[in-house]
């Protein structure tokens, strides 16, 4: 339930009433940029100069599904949604995996649109795992990135760079605590945060396909 509070508030943030010529407003979306944990919008203009201190996505170098070395670089001038899961998910795995097709169906062809699957069990998940699981699953492997590495590496980019499993009322007590997130996190062109949905949710998948538009 605080999954949905919060992401509720999420919604209602990034619609920004603005004036037209007439006095009367119009409902702009307008994405804003998160520097923490908790998710807490940041408007700004790309003149402020504020937007230096803005978070960003820490470096990292993972493996994909092809066996090919990902890293922050390939991901430069690009839009992606990241997210965490495990090929042996069978709860609110197989929700994600099906919305997010719905994003390859829309953005497959565009260069600019990226999705990052990190494994939250790269000690089973290996390379060759992933690559049977992706195609089992119509995933393009040009397009979304099923990604595997060190468990220590994803385990900190996850927490310290996309915020996961962190500001939805979960306690995490070690940092070897099991990651299983159903957020959705868009990262722009910069690798900054500018939204996060629930991924089991047909409707946030929806308004996530108009935010990235917004973005292009």
């Amino acid at each position: 339930m605080k999954n949905y509070i919060l992401i509720f508030l999420i919604f209602l943030c990034s619609c920004k009433k603005t004036f037209n010529s007439n006095n009367t407003y119009s409902n702009d979306i307008e994405l804003p940029y998160y520097n923490e944990p908790t998710f807490t919008p940041i408007w700004l203009d790309q003149s402020n100069k504020k937007l230096d201190q803005i978070h960003r996505i820490k470096s990292f170098n993972f493996q994909n599904q092809e066996g090919k070395w990902i890293n922050q670089n390939d991901l430069f001038g690009k839009i992606y949604i990241a997210n965490f899961f495990f090929t042996s998910c069978g709860t609110v795995c197989p929700k994600m995996a099906s919305n997010l097709l719905k994003v390859q169906k829309e953005f497959s062809s565009n260069e600019k649109v990226k999705i990052l699957s990190h494994t939250v069990m790269p000690w089973f998940d290996d390379q060759e795992k992933l690559n049977e699981y992706g195609k089992m699953n119509s995933i393009n492997s040009n397009f979304w990135y099923l990604l595997t590495g060190p468990k220590h590496d994803i385990y900190k980019i996850a927490r310290e760079s996309y915020f996961a499993d962190e500001g939805f009322g979960k306690s995490v007590t070690d940092v070897d605590d099991f990651i299983h997130t159903e957020n959705f996190i868009l990262v722009d062109q910069n690798g900054r945060i500018r939204a996060i949905y629930n991924g089991t949710l047909p409707l946030e998948t929806s308004r996530m396909i108009e935010d990235i538009k917004s973005l292009l």
